[in-house]
Protein backbone atom coordinates (compact mmCIF):
# COMPACT_ATOMS: atom_id res chain seq x y z
CA UNK A 1 0.00 0.00 0.00
CA UNK A 2 1.57 3.73 -1.00
CA UNK A 3 1.47 6.37 1.15
CA UNK A 4 -2.30 7.32 0.44
CA UNK A 5 -3.35 4.64 1.23
CA UNK A 6 -1.83 4.69 4.88
CA UNK A 7 -2.81 8.65 5.00
CA UNK A 8 -6.25 7.36 4.08
CA UNK A 9 -6.33 4.65 6.50
CA UNK A 10 -5.29 6.99 9.38
CA UNK A 11 -8.48 9.52 8.70
CA UNK A 12 -10.63 6.34 9.11
CA UNK A 13 -9.37 5.69 12.63
CA UNK A 14 -10.10 8.85 13.98
CA UNK A 15 -13.35 10.12 11.97
CA UNK A 16 -15.02 6.85 11.51
CA UNK A 17 -13.25 3.85 13.92
CA UNK A 18 -15.66 2.72 17.15
CA UNK A 19 -18.14 5.44 17.29
CA UNK A 20 -18.52 6.28 21.01
CA UNK A 21 -22.47 7.50 20.06
CA UNK A 22 -24.58 8.45 17.24
CA UNK A 23 -25.39 12.17 16.75
CA UNK A 24 -28.52 12.62 13.76
CA UNK A 25 -27.64 9.16 12.43
CA UNK A 26 -23.81 9.54 12.01
CA UNK A 27 -21.39 7.87 14.45
CA UNK A 28 -19.22 9.45 16.64
CA UNK A 29 -15.51 8.46 16.61
CA UNK A 30 -14.36 7.60 20.27
CA UNK A 31 -11.32 9.46 18.86
CA UNK A 32 -12.94 12.56 17.68
CA UNK A 33 -14.85 12.66 21.67
CA UNK A 34 -11.11 12.17 23.68
CA UNK A 35 -9.68 14.89 21.66
CA UNK A 36 -12.72 17.27 22.40
CA UNK A 37 -12.35 16.18 26.36
CA UNK A 38 -9.04 16.71 26.45
CA UNK A 39 -8.95 20.19 24.82
CA UNK A 40 -11.63 21.40 26.88
CA UNK A 41 -9.49 19.77 30.08
CA UNK A 42 -6.72 21.31 28.90
CA UNK A 43 -8.26 25.01 28.69
CA UNK A 44 -9.72 24.66 32.11
CA UNK A 45 -5.98 23.12 33.43
CA UNK A 46 -4.50 26.44 31.37
CA UNK A 47 -6.42 28.75 33.21
CA UNK A 48 -5.55 27.33 36.59
CA UNK A 49 -2.41 28.99 38.01
CA UNK A 50 0.06 26.27 39.72
CA UNK A 51 -1.77 23.66 37.15
CA UNK A 52 0.12 23.11 33.70
CA UNK A 53 -0.51 20.56 30.99
CA UNK A 54 2.15 18.01 32.05
CA UNK A 55 0.66 17.60 35.03
CA UNK A 56 -3.15 17.10 33.27
CA UNK A 57 -1.51 14.64 31.26
CA UNK A 58 -0.24 12.99 34.39
CA UNK A 59 -2.64 12.33 35.86
CA UNK A 60 -5.08 11.32 33.40
CA UNK A 61 -2.62 8.60 31.21
CA UNK A 62 -2.88 6.18 34.17
CA UNK A 63 -6.54 6.61 34.01
CA UNK A 64 -6.84 6.61 30.51
CA UNK A 65 -4.57 3.19 30.28
CA UNK A 66 -7.15 1.78 32.78
CA UNK A 67 -10.25 2.50 30.96
CA UNK A 68 -8.61 1.36 27.26
CA UNK A 69 -6.58 -1.31 28.47
CA UNK A 70 -3.47 -2.02 26.32
CA UNK A 71 -4.79 -2.72 22.92
CA UNK A 72 -3.33 -1.21 19.82
CA UNK A 73 -6.97 0.09 19.64
CA UNK A 74 -6.20 2.44 22.76
CA UNK A 75 -3.31 4.28 20.98
CA UNK A 76 -5.33 6.75 19.64
CA UNK A 77 -7.84 7.65 22.16
CA UNK A 78 -5.40 7.71 24.45
CA UNK A 79 -2.81 10.04 22.57
CA UNK A 80 -6.21 12.31 21.15
CA UNK A 81 -7.04 12.79 24.69
CA UNK A 82 -3.49 13.91 25.66
CA UNK A 83 -2.54 15.99 22.60
CA UNK A 84 -5.61 17.80 23.47
CA UNK A 85 -4.84 18.77 26.89
CA UNK A 86 -1.21 19.58 25.31
CA UNK A 87 -3.21 22.37 22.68
CA UNK A 88 -6.33 23.35 25.34
CA UNK A 89 -3.06 24.12 28.18
CA UNK A 90 -1.55 25.98 25.62
CA UNK A 91 -3.65 28.72 24.68
CA UNK A 92 -5.15 28.49 28.19
CA UNK A 93 -2.38 29.40 29.79
CA UNK A 94 -2.75 33.05 28.83
CA UNK A 95 -6.17 33.43 30.59
CA UNK A 96 -4.46 33.95 34.50
CA UNK A 97 -1.83 35.80 32.91
CA UNK A 98 -3.80 38.70 31.61
CA UNK A 99 -6.75 38.67 33.71
CA UNK A 100 -4.77 38.44 36.99
CA UNK A 101 -1.34 38.91 35.90
CA UNK A 102 -0.61 35.60 37.45
CA UNK A 103 1.08 33.44 34.47
CA UNK A 104 1.36 29.95 35.18
CA UNK A 105 3.98 29.19 33.53
CA UNK A 106 7.33 31.00 32.12
CA UNK A 107 6.69 31.93 29.11
CA UNK A 108 2.95 32.63 30.19
CA UNK A 109 4.88 36.07 31.79
CA UNK A 110 5.70 37.34 28.52
CA UNK A 111 2.21 37.29 27.74
CA UNK A 112 1.18 39.04 31.16
CA UNK A 113 3.69 41.95 30.49
CA UNK A 114 1.06 43.43 27.73
CA UNK A 115 -2.05 41.39 28.78
CA UNK A 116 -2.47 42.47 32.12
CA UNK A 117 -1.90 45.79 30.99
CA UNK A 118 -4.59 45.99 28.59
CA UNK A 119 -6.79 44.29 31.25
CA UNK A 120 -6.38 46.63 33.65
CA UNK A 121 -7.33 49.87 30.60
CA UNK A 122 -10.65 47.40 30.35
CA UNK A 123 -9.28 45.43 27.60
CA UNK A 124 -9.29 42.11 28.69
CA UNK A 125 -11.72 40.57 26.14
CA UNK A 126 -9.73 42.48 23.78
CA UNK A 127 -6.04 40.80 24.96
CA UNK A 128 -8.06 37.48 25.19
CA UNK A 129 -8.94 37.38 21.71
CA UNK A 130 -5.76 38.72 20.42
CA UNK A 131 -4.26 35.46 22.81
CA UNK A 132 -6.26 33.36 20.91
CA UNK A 133 -5.73 34.48 17.46
CA UNK A 134 -2.19 34.20 17.96
CA UNK A 135 -1.73 31.04 19.65
CA UNK A 136 -4.08 28.92 17.36
CA UNK A 137 -2.30 30.39 14.43
CA UNK A 138 1.11 29.48 15.67
CA UNK A 139 -0.26 25.97 16.59
CA UNK A 140 -1.33 24.96 13.41
CA UNK A 141 1.67 26.46 11.50
CA UNK A 142 3.57 24.08 13.14
CA UNK A 143 1.38 21.14 12.98
CA UNK A 144 1.92 21.73 9.12
CA UNK A 145 5.44 21.96 9.30
CA UNK A 146 5.27 18.88 11.79
CA UNK A 147 3.35 16.75 9.08
CA UNK A 148 5.44 17.78 6.29
CA UNK A 149 8.86 17.75 7.65
CA UNK A 150 8.75 14.09 10.54
CA UNK A 151 8.34 11.56 7.41
CA UNK A 152 11.37 12.92 5.39
CA UNK A 153 13.67 13.46 8.62
CA UNK A 154 12.80 9.87 9.61
CA UNK A 155 13.45 8.43 5.56
CA UNK A 156 16.85 10.51 6.11
CA UNK A 157 17.75 8.40 9.57
CA UNK A 158 16.80 5.44 8.21
CA UNK A 159 18.99 5.60 5.00
CA UNK A 160 21.96 7.17 6.28
CA UNK A 161 22.68 6.75 9.97
CA UNK A 162 23.47 3.41 11.19
CA UNK A 163 24.10 1.80 14.29
CA UNK A 164 27.11 3.84 15.67
CA UNK A 165 25.76 7.07 14.05
CA UNK A 166 22.25 6.33 15.89
CA UNK A 167 24.11 5.99 19.24
CA UNK A 168 26.22 8.92 18.60
CA UNK A 169 22.91 11.12 17.40
CA UNK A 170 21.39 10.10 20.75
CA UNK A 171 24.53 10.95 22.98
CA UNK A 172 24.62 14.45 20.71
CA UNK A 173 20.69 14.66 22.02
CA UNK A 174 21.31 14.27 25.66
CA UNK A 175 23.93 16.71 25.60
CA UNK A 176 22.23 19.57 23.46
CA UNK A 177 19.14 18.82 26.51
CA UNK A 178 22.10 19.05 29.29
CA UNK A 179 23.62 22.18 28.08
CA UNK A 180 20.79 24.45 27.44
CA UNK A 181 17.87 23.44 30.04
CA UNK A 182 18.82 25.38 33.19
CA UNK A 183 20.53 28.06 34.77
CA UNK A 184 24.03 25.67 34.60
CA UNK A 185 25.53 23.49 32.17
CA UNK A 186 27.12 21.25 35.32
CA UNK A 187 23.73 21.19 36.60
CA UNK A 188 22.34 20.09 33.36
CA UNK A 189 24.95 17.39 33.31
CA UNK A 190 24.37 16.48 36.71
CA UNK A 191 20.56 15.97 36.04
CA UNK A 192 21.07 13.68 32.77
CA UNK A 193 23.77 11.70 34.79
CA UNK A 194 20.91 11.03 37.30
CA UNK A 195 18.74 10.43 34.81
CA UNK A 196 20.73 7.58 33.18
CA UNK A 197 22.17 5.96 36.69
CA UNK A 198 18.21 5.55 37.99
CA UNK A 199 17.19 3.82 34.21
CA UNK A 200 20.04 1.17 34.88
CA UNK A 201 18.64 0.08 38.00
CA UNK A 202 17.13 -3.52 36.61
CA UNK A 203 18.36 -6.55 35.64
CA UNK A 204 19.22 -5.82 32.36
CA UNK A 205 20.49 -7.28 28.82
CA UNK A 206 22.87 -9.29 30.93
CA UNK A 207 20.38 -11.07 32.99
CA UNK A 208 21.67 -10.47 36.78
CA UNK A 209 20.78 -7.83 39.21
CA UNK A 210 22.47 -4.87 38.66
CA UNK A 211 22.91 -1.89 40.51
CA UNK A 212 19.19 -3.12 43.29
CA UNK A 213 21.04 -3.42 46.62
CA UNK A 214 19.66 -6.77 47.08
CA UNK A 215 15.94 -5.11 46.62
CA UNK A 216 13.81 -8.37 44.63
CA UNK A 217 11.58 -5.45 44.14
CA UNK A 218 13.79 -2.94 41.89
CA UNK A 219 14.93 -6.66 39.51
CA UNK A 220 12.31 -5.73 36.78
CA UNK A 221 13.57 -1.90 37.25
CA UNK A 222 11.73 1.92 38.25
CA UNK A 223 8.55 1.74 37.04
CA UNK A 224 8.88 4.66 33.74
CA UNK A 225 5.84 6.19 35.12
CA UNK A 226 6.38 6.35 39.17
CA UNK A 227 10.05 7.88 37.80
CA UNK A 228 9.04 10.69 35.53
CA UNK A 229 5.93 11.54 37.65
CA UNK A 230 7.68 11.70 40.89
CA UNK A 231 10.68 14.04 39.54
CA UNK A 232 8.16 16.47 37.40
CA UNK A 233 4.94 16.42 39.54
CA UNK A 234 5.41 15.63 42.74
CA UNK A 235 9.07 17.07 43.28
CA UNK A 236 6.77 20.40 42.11
CA UNK A 237 4.13 19.74 44.22
CA UNK A 238 6.52 19.40 47.34
CA UNK A 239 8.18 23.01 45.92
CA UNK A 240 5.18 24.72 45.67
CA UNK A 241 3.66 23.51 48.96
CA UNK A 242 7.01 24.51 50.78
CA UNK A 243 6.32 28.15 49.13
CA UNK A 244 2.49 28.57 50.15
CA UNK A 245 3.88 27.89 53.42
CA UNK A 246 6.20 30.26 53.50
CA UNK A 247 3.94 33.18 51.54
CA UNK A 248 0.39 32.36 53.64
CA UNK A 249 -2.33 32.42 52.64
CA UNK A 250 -3.19 33.40 48.79
CA UNK A 251 -4.57 36.25 47.60
CA UNK A 252 -7.40 35.85 45.49
CA UNK A 253 -6.94 38.40 42.30
CA UNK A 254 -10.24 40.89 41.06
CA UNK A 255 -11.33 40.15 37.93
CA UNK A 256 -10.96 43.32 35.56
CA UNK A 257 -12.57 41.76 32.69
CA UNK A 258 -14.50 44.37 30.24
CA UNK A 259 -17.63 43.32 28.97
CA UNK A 260 -17.24 45.13 25.64
CA UNK A 261 -16.75 44.06 22.70
CA UNK A 262 -14.09 44.49 19.90
CA UNK A 263 -13.79 43.17 16.20
CA UNK A 264 -10.09 41.87 15.82
CA UNK A 265 -10.12 42.50 11.92
CA UNK A 266 -8.72 46.12 11.87
CA UNK A 267 -6.01 45.27 14.07
CA UNK A 268 -4.80 42.04 11.60
CA UNK A 269 -2.60 44.24 9.31
CA UNK A 270 -0.40 45.39 12.29
CA UNK A 271 -0.67 41.82 14.02
CA UNK A 272 0.04 39.18 11.41
CA UNK A 273 3.75 40.25 11.04
CA UNK A 274 4.82 39.53 14.43
CA UNK A 275 2.72 36.02 14.11
CA UNK A 276 4.44 34.90 11.39
CA UNK A 277 7.49 35.90 12.65
CA UNK A 278 7.27 34.17 15.88
CA UNK A 279 5.45 31.19 14.79
CA UNK A 280 8.47 30.35 12.43
CA UNK A 281 10.84 30.74 15.58
CA UNK A 282 8.56 28.90 17.76
CA UNK A 283 8.50 25.73 15.19
CA UNK A 284 12.21 26.02 14.36
CA UNK A 285 13.42 26.02 18.17
CA UNK A 286 10.46 23.56 19.08
CA UNK A 287 11.85 21.07 16.35
CA UNK A 288 15.34 20.92 18.52
CA UNK A 289 14.93 18.71 21.93
CA UNK A 290 15.07 20.24 25.02
CA UNK A 291 14.80 23.37 24.32
CA UNK A 292 11.36 24.39 25.32
CA UNK A 293 8.52 26.88 24.72
CA UNK A 294 10.23 29.63 27.25
CA UNK A 295 12.87 30.48 24.82
CA UNK A 296 10.58 30.75 22.30
CA UNK A 297 8.11 32.97 23.81
CA UNK A 298 11.45 35.17 24.79
CA UNK A 299 12.80 35.17 21.41
CA UNK A 300 9.64 35.76 19.48
CA UNK A 301 8.76 38.90 22.19
CA UNK A 302 12.41 40.20 21.95
CA UNK A 303 12.22 40.38 18.06
CA UNK A 304 8.74 42.02 17.76
CA UNK A 305 9.82 44.52 20.56
CA UNK A 306 12.45 45.73 18.72
CA UNK A 307 10.74 45.83 14.96
CA UNK A 308 7.74 47.55 17.18
CA UNK A 309 10.19 49.68 18.65
CA UNK A 310 11.11 51.01 15.09
CA UNK A 311 7.83 51.42 13.89
CA UNK A 312 7.36 54.71 16.88
CA UNK A 313 4.20 53.27 17.57
CA UNK A 314 2.03 53.27 21.15
CA UNK A 315 1.99 52.45 23.22
CA UNK A 316 4.89 50.71 23.98
CA UNK A 317 5.99 46.86 25.06
CA UNK A 318 5.43 46.50 28.36
CA UNK A 319 3.11 48.91 28.46
CA UNK A 320 -0.04 46.64 27.01
CA UNK A 321 0.95 46.34 23.58
CA UNK A 322 -1.26 44.30 21.44
CA UNK A 323 1.87 43.16 19.27
CA UNK A 324 3.55 41.75 22.98
CA UNK A 325 0.60 39.39 23.13
CA UNK A 326 0.41 38.37 19.38
CA UNK A 327 4.09 37.31 19.49
CA UNK A 328 4.51 35.48 23.07
CA UNK A 329 1.39 33.24 22.03
CA UNK A 330 2.39 32.75 18.48
CA UNK A 331 5.98 31.52 19.44
CA UNK A 332 5.05 29.67 22.54
CA UNK A 333 1.94 28.33 20.94
CA UNK A 334 4.20 26.62 17.87
CA UNK A 335 6.65 24.43 19.61
CA UNK A 336 3.97 22.07 20.81
CA UNK A 337 3.46 20.73 16.86
CA UNK A 338 7.31 21.28 16.02
CA UNK A 339 8.55 19.32 18.96
CA UNK A 340 6.78 16.33 17.75
CA UNK A 341 9.30 16.08 14.72
CA UNK A 342 12.41 14.80 16.50
CA UNK A 343 9.62 12.32 19.32
CA UNK A 344 8.24 10.89 15.47
CA UNK A 345 11.55 10.68 13.80
CA UNK A 346 13.72 10.08 16.20
CA UNK A 347 12.24 8.85 19.68
CA UNK A 348 13.58 12.02 21.40
CA UNK A 349 11.29 13.94 23.34
CA UNK A 350 12.02 17.58 23.60
CA UNK A 351 9.58 19.25 26.44
CA UNK A 352 7.79 17.78 29.13
CA UNK A 353 4.41 17.16 27.19
CA UNK A 354 6.31 15.12 24.45
CA UNK A 355 7.45 13.35 27.65
CA UNK A 356 4.29 11.78 28.23
CA UNK A 357 2.79 11.42 24.68
CA UNK A 358 6.00 8.96 24.74
CA UNK A 359 4.95 7.49 28.09
CA UNK A 360 1.68 6.51 26.91
CA UNK A 361 3.40 5.02 23.80
CA UNK A 362 5.11 2.84 25.91
CA UNK A 363 2.86 2.04 28.10
CA UNK A 364 0.73 0.65 25.76
CA UNK A 365 2.78 -0.73 23.02
CA UNK A 366 2.29 -1.34 19.47
CA UNK A 367 3.86 1.77 18.52
CA UNK A 368 7.63 2.66 18.74
CA UNK A 369 8.23 6.26 17.77
CA UNK A 370 11.48 6.50 15.40
CA UNK A 371 12.73 6.14 11.86
CA UNK A 372 10.72 2.52 11.76
CA UNK A 373 7.09 4.27 11.72
CA UNK A 374 7.51 5.93 8.42
CA UNK A 375 8.87 3.47 6.98
CA UNK A 376 6.38 1.73 3.91
CA UNK A 377 6.88 -1.79 3.41
CA UNK A 378 6.96 -4.21 0.18
CA UNK A 379 3.74 -5.73 0.50
CA UNK A 380 0.22 -4.73 3.27
CA UNK A 381 0.16 -1.78 5.27
CA UNK A 382 2.71 -0.24 8.23
CA UNK A 383 0.31 -0.14 11.43
CA UNK A 384 2.79 2.15 13.06
CA UNK A 385 2.39 4.71 10.03
CA UNK A 386 -1.33 4.37 10.05
CA UNK A 387 -1.16 5.51 13.65
CA UNK A 388 1.32 8.63 13.18
CA UNK A 389 -1.62 9.78 10.62
CA UNK A 390 -4.00 9.28 12.92
CA UNK A 391 -2.12 11.07 15.05
CA UNK A 392 -1.63 14.14 12.76
CA UNK A 393 -5.32 13.77 11.93
CA UNK A 394 -6.22 14.29 15.78
CA UNK A 395 -3.63 16.75 16.10
CA UNK A 396 -5.55 19.41 13.42
CA UNK A 397 -9.17 17.81 14.88
CA UNK A 398 -7.42 19.74 18.11
CA UNK A 399 -6.89 22.93 15.86
CA UNK A 400 -10.11 22.90 14.98
CA UNK A 401 -11.84 22.97 18.27
CA UNK A 402 -8.92 25.63 19.06
CA UNK A 403 -10.46 27.77 16.12
CA UNK A 404 -13.89 27.36 16.91
CA UNK A 405 -14.37 27.03 20.21
CA UNK A 406 -10.95 28.21 21.91
CA UNK A 407 -11.93 31.56 22.25
CA UNK A 408 -15.25 30.89 23.76
CA UNK A 409 -13.80 28.61 26.15
CA UNK A 410 -10.71 30.74 27.40
CA UNK A 411 -13.55 33.65 28.20
CA UNK A 412 -15.45 31.65 30.70
CA UNK A 413 -12.63 29.56 32.49
CA UNK A 414 -11.04 32.87 33.95
CA UNK A 415 -12.79 32.37 37.42
CA UNK A 416 -10.75 29.00 37.61
CA UNK A 417 -7.64 31.72 38.09
CA UNK A 418 -9.21 32.47 41.59
CA UNK A 419 -8.96 28.59 42.96
CA UNK A 420 -6.50 28.65 46.27
CA UNK A 421 -3.22 26.79 45.96
CA UNK A 422 -4.11 25.42 49.66
CA UNK A 423 -7.21 23.23 47.97
CA UNK A 424 -5.15 22.74 44.24
CA UNK A 425 -2.32 21.18 45.53
CA UNK A 426 -2.94 18.46 47.85
CA UNK A 427 -5.71 17.53 44.97
CA UNK A 428 -2.72 17.33 42.30
CA UNK A 429 -0.83 15.07 44.91
CA UNK A 430 -3.62 12.80 45.99
CA UNK A 431 -4.86 12.07 42.16
CA UNK A 432 -1.65 11.83 40.89
CA UNK A 433 -0.55 8.87 43.88
CA UNK A 434 -3.53 7.52 42.71
CA UNK A 435 -2.97 7.48 39.21
CA UNK A 436 0.13 5.71 39.87
CA UNK A 437 -1.51 2.53 42.18
CA UNK A 438 -3.94 2.59 39.59
CA UNK A 439 -1.45 1.89 36.64
CA UNK A 440 0.60 -0.46 38.56
CA UNK A 441 -1.33 -1.97 41.01
CA UNK A 442 1.64 -1.97 43.93
CA UNK A 443 1.67 -0.21 46.85
CA UNK A 444 5.96 -0.13 45.90
CA UNK A 445 5.39 2.08 42.66
CA UNK A 446 3.61 4.84 45.06
CA UNK A 447 6.61 5.00 47.33
CA UNK A 448 9.02 5.08 44.86
CA UNK A 449 7.27 7.59 43.18
CA UNK A 450 7.39 9.66 46.55
CA UNK A 451 11.04 8.95 46.85
CA UNK A 452 11.38 10.14 43.22
CA UNK A 453 9.33 13.23 44.38
CA UNK A 454 11.66 13.80 47.09
CA UNK A 455 14.49 14.16 44.58
CA UNK A 456 12.87 16.56 42.15
CA UNK A 457 12.43 18.54 45.02
CA UNK A 458 15.72 18.37 46.14
CA UNK A 459 16.68 19.01 42.53
CA UNK A 460 14.31 22.29 42.32
CA UNK A 461 16.07 23.86 45.89
CA UNK A 462 19.16 23.87 44.19
CA UNK A 463 18.46 24.88 40.69
CA UNK A 464 19.00 21.98 39.08
CA UNK A 465 15.88 21.06 35.99
CA UNK A 466 14.29 18.05 36.39
CA UNK A 467 13.98 18.00 32.53
CA UNK A 468 17.13 16.76 31.08
CA UNK A 469 16.76 13.78 34.28
CA UNK A 470 13.28 13.02 32.85
CA UNK A 471 14.18 12.44 29.03
CA UNK A 472 17.69 10.81 29.79
CA UNK A 473 15.57 8.30 31.94
CA UNK A 474 13.75 7.64 28.94
CA UNK A 475 16.17 7.66 26.24
CA UNK A 476 18.76 5.26 28.05
CA UNK A 477 17.28 2.18 27.50
CA UNK A 478 17.84 3.09 23.70
CA UNK A 479 21.30 4.20 24.44
CA UNK A 480 22.29 1.24 26.08
CA UNK A 481 20.52 -1.46 23.31
CA UNK A 482 21.99 0.92 20.14
CA UNK A 483 25.35 1.15 21.81
CA UNK A 484 25.40 -2.74 22.60
CA UNK A 485 24.08 -3.66 18.92
CA UNK A 486 27.14 -1.33 17.72
CA UNK A 487 29.55 -2.27 19.92
CA UNK A 488 28.70 -5.99 18.27
CA UNK A 489 28.32 -4.79 15.16
CA UNK A 490 31.81 -2.86 14.23
CA UNK A 491 33.80 -6.21 16.32
CA UNK A 492 33.58 -4.48 19.87
CA UNK A 493 35.41 -1.41 17.72
CA UNK A 494 36.35 0.56 21.45
CA UNK A 495 35.70 3.61 18.81
CA UNK A 496 32.69 3.00 17.43
CA UNK A 497 31.61 6.67 17.88
CA UNK A 498 34.58 7.98 15.80
CA UNK A 499 34.23 4.97 13.26
CA UNK A 500 32.49 7.29 10.34
CA UNK A 501 32.36 10.83 9.36
CA UNK A 502 28.54 11.12 10.85
CA UNK A 503 29.17 9.55 13.63
CA UNK A 504 31.96 11.47 14.28
CA UNK A 505 30.60 14.68 13.38
CA UNK A 506 27.74 14.15 15.75
CA UNK A 507 30.24 13.27 18.80
CA UNK A 508 32.31 16.50 18.19
CA UNK A 509 29.14 17.99 18.24
CA UNK A 510 28.27 16.74 21.65
CA UNK A 511 31.68 17.41 23.21
CA UNK A 512 31.47 21.25 21.82
CA UNK A 513 27.85 22.05 22.56
CA UNK A 514 28.78 21.20 26.40
CA UNK A 515 32.19 23.13 26.12
CA UNK A 516 31.02 26.04 24.16
CA UNK A 517 27.99 26.28 26.99
CA UNK A 518 30.49 26.36 29.57
CA UNK A 519 32.30 28.52 28.22
CA UNK A 520 29.46 31.00 27.24
CA UNK A 521 28.25 30.76 30.76
CA UNK A 522 31.42 31.66 32.46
Amino acid sequence: MDIWGHIQLGVQAVFFANPAFELFGLGVSIVLVMVAAGFVLGIVVGATPGLAGPIAMAISLPILISVFGYSVDALLPVLGFLIGIMKGATVGGAVPAILFNTPGTPDAYMTALDGFPMSRRGEAKRALKIAHLSSASGDTFSDVVLVLCAPFLAILVERYLDLPEKAALLLLSLAFIASVIGGSVGKGLISMGLGLLAAMIATGEDFYPRLTMGAPGLSGGIPLAAAILGVLIIGEVFKSLEELRSEGPQKVARDTQSRQKHRLWPELPRLWPHILRSSIVGTAIGALPGVGSTLAATLGYTMASRSHAKTGRTPAFGQGAPEGIAATEAANSSVSGANLIPVLSLGIPGNAAAVFLILAMESIGGFTPGPSVFALPASGTNPELVIAFGLFTAMFCANALNWTLGGLFMRQVGIMSRVPKAILLPVVLLLTLTAIYVQEGKMLAVWITLAFGLLGYLMRRTGISPLPFVIAFILAGKLEATARQAFAATGSDPWLLFSSPIAFTFTSLAIFVVFWNLRGRK
